[in-house]
């Protein structure tokens, strides 16, 4: 960080009354997240009528048994197309921290599994290189993907318009048949699946630690272009540590 583009350095009077002048502002934020994740929580259910297949280590299963004894499921469209060598870096972050939390949803009514049009050999190869234990299916063959707005089809990228993230996009920067996402399900007892809620782009970021964690430092996320600092865990090197220094000036 330039000295420049340093903030005023005071004293440890004058920090206290400024971090409590901001610490109004994060109560603030909790309480808008509560609020609006009780809203979420009351938004309408949609029936899932379509039977969706895909392959999984088990053979094929459909969207209804990827709930495995569970009443809620949480579905990361990881982008990984079937043309594709590796899964993308950004979805591998987002992986990254699923991880960790795993034991704990499903210890809690929740099941989770990453979806991806790839077949299944490419993501059990790079689930290993990953190390990652999450299960993963791939919807290839399935309209999956194209219901739930996350693969963009060859017709759509030649008329340079598709719909992401409740909106239709035109804009060429994101001209890319793979995106981001997360969808949620609920199954009853009889065991009728019903899709609660979706979030894609920047909607996954709640679920990414690490973007906490440098929010509270003092060069935040240090980015010229939104995530253009991440790499896939195994790749990063000193090179990448250096670069990030001298970002900072």
């Amino acid at each position: 960080m330039n000295p420049t583009d340093r903030p005023r350095i005071v004293s440890r009077e004058e920090w206290i009354a400024a971090r409590k002048a901001h610490l109004r502002n994060e109560k603030a934020l909790t309480r808008m997240r509560d609020i609006v994740a009780a809203e979420r929580r009351a938004l309408p259910w949609v029936k899932v009528e379509k039977t969706y297949v895909f392959d999984t280590p088990e053979g094929e299963r459909t969207l209804a048994d990827l709930f495995r004894g569970r009443s809620q499921l949480i579905v990361h469209h990881f982008m990984f197309g079937p043309e594709w060598e590796a899964g993308c870096p950004s979805c591998s972050l987002e992986a990254d921290h699923a991880e960790g939390a795993i034991v704990h949803l499903e210890n809690h009514d929740v099941a989770y599994v990453r979806v991806s049009r790839a077949p299944l050999e490419k993501l059990e190869s790079y689930r290993k290189r990953m190390g990652w234990t999450a299960r993963w299916v791939s919807s290839y063959g399935s309209d999956f993907n194209f219901d739930f707005n996350v693969s963009v089809s060859p017709r759509e990228l030649a008329a340079g318009r598709f719909y992401y993230n409740y909106q239709f996009i035109e804009d060429s920067r994101y001209q890319i048949d793979e995106l981001p996402g997360l969808s949620v399900f609920y199954k009853d007892d009889d065991g009728i699946v019903f899709h609660t809620y979706s979030c894609y782009a920047r909607g996954n970021e709640e679920v990414i630690g690490a973007f906490v964690y440098l929010d509270i430092t003092p060069k935040g996320r240090n980015e010229k272009e939104i995530m253009d600092w991440v790499r896939r865990h195994d790749e990063y090197d000193e090179t990448d540590s250096a670069n990030a220094g001298c970002h900072s000036g």
